[in-house]
């Protein structure tokens, strides 16, 4: 799904798998699952951000699972992907000539007139200026405890996400959400990838793009203590 300048995807694997699996659209796309593989990303300015998370069982627990008692996926990967879209690496020096058929690919001869920005925009300083620009709620202190981290990335990003997703109750109205706040520019943006609890957590409940100009972001920063947008 696409929102503005931001995207989100997502693919599982069933916990295990009914008669009829590969034809029956509800049973592919409703757990528990085995496995979750989901992806967030922003782009601007022909750069973009992107963060692939990778969940599963833990070992001791995937031998004993039954859907009837699903056990919780814990984040296994984390990879962060800052990529220019003019065909070269973001980083001058990986863009260099290596042997001899690449001897006119020198550095010179793909260096950029916004090298600079594109440095300092994907490997500037960690974290997003005052954290997240607009935290999302996400539960009472234990659950954010034990199912959230906070991480802050070279170039200016901070992401929420869960390392912990639990699918053994569906009456969570809460539900899931990963965020991406990242500046690329003079606009800030915030994406919010909310979905649903329980063994309904590949279903996407709305993907939320916040944009304010970067200089003015403590200005307009929200003050509610983390609330969903109004629909």
């Amino acid at each position: 799904m696409c929102v503005g300048k931001a995207y989100t995807i997502c693919d599982t694997a069933p916990l295990a798998k009914k008669e009829g699996y590969e034809n029956n659209v509800l049973e592919r796309h409703e757990g528990p699952f085995s496995e979750m593989r989901s992806e967030l990303g922003l782009q601007s300015d022909s750069m973009r951000f992107r963060v692939k998370l990778d969940y599963a069982l833990l070992d001791e627990d995937e031998e004993s699972a039954v859907a009837t008692a699903p056990p919780p996926l814990h984040l296994r990967t984390l990879t962060i992907c800052r990529e220019t879209l003019d065909g070269y690496w973001p980083n001058p020096a990986d863009n260099e000539g290596t042997d001899d058929d690449d001897a006119e690919a020198t550095e010179s001869s793909v260096r950029r007139k916004n090298q600079k920005a594109i440095t300092e925009t994907l490997f500037g300083p960690p974290g997003a200026p005052g954290g997240l620009y607009d935290p999302p709620p996400v539960g009472n202190e234990e659950r954010a405890t034990e199912n959230y981290m906070l991480l802050n990335f070279e170039g200016g990003a901070t992401v929420l996400l869960p390392h912990r997703l639990d699918q053994n109750t569906d009456n969570d109205s809460l539900g899931w959400v990963t965020s991406l706040d990242w500046t690329p520019g003079k606009v800030r943006y915030q994406v919010d990838r909310k979905v649903l609890a329980g063994t309904k957590l590949k279903g996407l409940k709305t993907l939320e793009l916040s944009e304010v100009q970067g200089e003015d972001a403590d200005t307009w920063r929200p003050r509610d203590g983390g609330a969903n947008m109004r629909q």
